[in-house]
């Protein structure tokens, strides 16, 4: 975690607009992206990474990320801010959505630990073939939609 020196609460509905994927909390306020495997947060007075390697890979990759606040905030008169807060679908409303046959071909033992694992982004719908089957294209279709644009799914 990084503590940035000025409060970047203002740049966040233009982070949000420009992030893929973003699950934007105005309430708190707080915006979280995953960018190659790493989960990120920005908050007004901090940026916080996960799964880096070492000390260094954990500064360069916050420089990365200060450069791109930086980068949102100098073009904020060429994008339109999205104030519209999203966050990640509850694991129960994707459960439903499964077909509940706890059969383990997706290598999980059980449907509500795939949905998940769904959620968390650590898997897809298409790994569960049930979920493919004709009988079930209307579940898929629901589910991809909850989905949306989180970044596992892009």
């Amino acid at each position: 975690m990084a503590f940035v020196p000025v409060d970047i609460r203002e740049a966040l509905p233009y982070l949000n607009a420009t992030l893929r994927g973003a699950l934007y909390n105005p309430a708190v306020p707080a915006l979280s992206w995953r960018k190659a495997g790493h989960f990120v947060v920005f908050q007004a007075d901090r940026i916080a990474v996960s799964n880096v390697e070492d000390r260094q890979a954990a500064v360069d990759e916050v420089d990365g990320l200060v450069k791109l606040v930086n980068r949102a905030w100098e073009r904020r008169n060429e994008i339109e801010p999205d104030f519209e807060a999203r966050q990640r679908p509850a694991p129960m409303a994707a459960f439903k959505l499964l077909p509940g046959t706890n059969c383990r071909l997706c290598g999980q033992p059980t449907c509500f630990t795939f949905a998940l694992k769904l959620i968390a982004g650590q898997q897809k719908p298409a790994e569960c073939p049930p979920l493919l089957e004709p009988a079930y294209a209307g579940q898929l279709a629901e589910l991809q939609a909850m989905l949306g644009d989180m970044p596992a799914f892009r």
